[in-house]
């Protein structure tokens, strides 16, 4: 019997044409909130490794994070593509409310892991880390996913873009609004540290056996949902982090 795949995880080598749109998923994220998932046991999880990964692959010391605590106690760790739909559900569904309730109790940490299906996963990933740069990672963050259709997909709304300079402009555009300085900005998405920092993440996903995305960890161990709905994943995550926040 095939086994079934989740829309949670982007993977290698999947067709664009394969997915639902961003437009589906958007209305689906703000109006129902109710984009199905499945089972992530089997070969079609982003990780096929037992037990936990150690930290110091999940995350680094200057890896860029959307909340911290001050012992770093309980670590969530995602391993994400900015051009990947799954992703930006996830963002909409779960990660934008964890970044309000957990302020402070957690640290979540986000790593880079673009796809090749993905011709504008990268050069995003070099926008958030030059935004990062300059101290503004999480407000690049929000842009690049709170307006995804706009560089991330085709005209149609239907497909995956792979327009660069339409990319660039919004990006461009985006560190503007955020009060970057521009010349620098443009400077640091072209530099070799940039690019090295890319590089290492997703090397560090590699180790971690992530092979699609949103990948996400809770204290080094792969969080994998058994749920239909983004809202029972939501709380099958949360009631992890509770979990590990008692223990």
């Amino acid at each position: 019997m095939a086994k079934k795949k989740s829309v949670m995880t982007a993977k290698k080598g999947m067709s664009a044409n394969a997915r639902v749109t961003i437009a589906v998923l958007v209305v689906a994220v703000l109006v129902i909130g109710a984009v199905l998932l499945v089972n992530r046991s089997g070969s079609d999880t982003p990780s096929q490794r037992a037990g936990e990964v150690t930290a110091d692959v999940l995350w680094r010391p200057d890896s860029n994070s959307l909340t911290t605590s001050p012992d770093n106690a309980v670590t969530v760790v995602e391993f994400l593509d900015y051009q990947c739909s799954a992703c930006v559900s996830f963002y909409h569904n779960i990660t934008k409310s964890l970044e309000q309730d957990y302020a402070g109790k957690i640290t979540f940490v986000i790593r880079n892991f673009p796809l090749e299906m993905h011709p504008l996963a990268e050069p995003a990933a070099k926008a958030a880390e030059a935004a990062s740069l300059q101290g503004k990672y999480q407000p690049m963050f929000s842009k690049l996913y709170g307006d995804f259709p706009a560089w991330a997909l085709m005209a149609d709304g239907r497909n995956v873009s792979d327009d660069t300079v339409r990319a660039q402009a919004k990006f461009e555009s985006y560190a503007a609004e955020i009060g970057l300085d521009l010349a620098k900005f443009r400077s640091d998405m072209a530099s070799p540290a940039v690019r090295q920092r890319i590089d290492q993440d997703k090397a560090d996903g590699e180790k971690a056996g992530v092979t699609g995305t949103p990948a996400i960890f809770v204290n080094g161990s792969l969080f994998q949902p058994v749920a239909r709905t983004y809202a029972d994943a939501s709380q099958q995550l949360r009631d992890e982090i509770d979990g590990a926040l008692a223990a």
